[in-house]
């Protein structure tokens, strides 16, 4: 693109990968000394709404016109924003929340690196580029996130902004969704057990989810490892769920699946006293405030319900085998039966020696689900004479189906 004065330039994410030497998957581009009238003259599609943005014509890539931003209230969405031709590209940079995120690459292959961030990618830090981090919380998620991803270590000062946007209240203007953005984000992470660490450490977890905060501190059952208490187990659970490639759905159950076993959060008062039932009632609790998806919500429901059944499976009689099926819509919904086994073999593999273990309940569960599927409510149906019958004739030949596959 040729304008006088009018230079683009590769910034961001895709420099930052490249100088990692990690796959680029998508392009930012900034356009210093261009007005909206130039860029719409040259076929570039506007769509920002809160500031320029627009789409290249062919590769459909975003390119933003070089701004400033000004914060006015609480919150991520409370600045003012600035774009105009005389912005340079350092004041662009300054803007952005890390200083490895604020690196610049000109059409020649060139680096624009006014704040070190090259340096910091070498040393493995992530430190913030100005005051301005401060004033946005969703950076404290952002920083989380970067520490799942790379494995980088926080700059001291950069976590002591983040502990004073904790505790002048800059995180509680989140909103939901945004949370539930950069939760899902942070869970599939290559090990997502830091990102909620690195919350941990700043104060921000206790925060935004007090419920999976509320379990470090409190030992785990006797039978279960004691020396790792119930948070550590979760992130272990949670990590290895990540190591099997799991999906999100997953991956959120195998967060939530003993949130019972915390102290509960204040201001959250479960009736039930039984830690399962009042984790299933936490969670309700967690994923209407976030108002999490409905797929990861389910899934999460059954976890934890129904996780300490599928650990004893070889010790349940075949009807509270063909009741546990019943009560996850095993037959409908036979695909989440399997990420709820995924789940609980992770919960088995989240202590300390027992990373590699055998899980046979997922063959043995799967076995006996199958058998169940096959018997034909249709044909008993049609002949059981008295319809009313015809729900407790399935159900006893479900049980004697399971009974002769787990036997067999």
């Amino acid at each position: 693109m040729k304008n006088s004065g009018m230079k683009i330039y590769c910034v961001g994410g895709a420099v930052r990968d490249r100088l990692l030497g990690l796959p680029v998957q998508d392009h930012d581009w900034v356009v210093v000394g261009g007005t909206p009238e130039d860029m719409v003259a040259r076929g570039y599609q506007p769509v920002g709404k809160d500031f320029p943005v627009f789409l290249h014509p062919e590769t459909h890539e975003e390119y933003a016109l070089a701004r400033t931003e000004r914060k006015t209230a609480p919150g991520y969405k409370g600045f003012v924003i600035h774009a105009a031709p005389d912005v340079t590209l350092e004041q662009d940079l300054l803007r952005r929340d890390f200083t490895v995120n604020a690196i610049a690459e000109d059409a020649d292959g060139n680096l624009i690196d006014p704040y070190g961030g090259e340096a910091d990618l070498r040393a493995g830090i992530l430190r913030h580029v100005s005051p301005a981090f401060g004033e946005d919380p969703v950076r404290i998620l952002r920083a989380a996130r970067f520490v799942a991803r790379f494995a980088f270590s926080i700059a001291p000062e950069t976590m002591a902004l983040m502990h004073s946007m904790v505790g002048n209240g800059e995180v509680d203007a989140l909103v939901a969704e945004r949370v539930w953005q950069e939760l899902a984000r942070g869970l599939m992470e290559k090990t997502p057990s830091r990102f909620f660490e690195t919350l941990r450490a700043c104060g921000a977890l206790a925060r935004i989810l007090p419920e999976v905060d509320a379990l470090f501190g409190v030992p785990q059952p006797e039978k279960y490892h004691p020396e790792i208490d119930c948070g550590v187990h979760t992130m272990l659970v949670l990590d290895d769920a990540a190591r099997h490639g799991h999906a999100l759905e997953v991956r959120f159950a195998a967060l939530a699946h003993d949130l019972g076993k915390g102290n509960t959060p204040k201001g959250i008062l479960p009736h039930h006293s039984g830690h399962e039932a009042r984790g299933v009632e936490l969670l309700h609790v967690l994923c209407e405030r976030l108002r999490v998806p409905g797929e990861c919500r389910d899934l999460g429901l059954l976890a934890a319900r129904y996780h300490g059944d599928v650990h004893r499976a070889r010790e349940l009689r075949p009807d509270t085998i063909v009741r546990l099926l019943q009560g996850c819509d095993a037959w409908r919904r036979p695909q989440r039966f399997e990420q709820l086994l995924q789940v609980c073999a992770c919960d088995a593999h989240g202590r300390t020696g027992h990373e590699h273990d055998a899980y046979p309940q997922v063959d043995y569960l799967l076995r006996a689900l199958q058998a169940a599927q096959a018997v034909n409510a249709g044909e008993i149906a049609q002949q059981c004479a008295d319809k009313n019958l015809i729900a407790e004739r399935v159900r006893l030949a479900r049980v004697a189906a399971v009974e002769d596959a787990i036997q067999g």
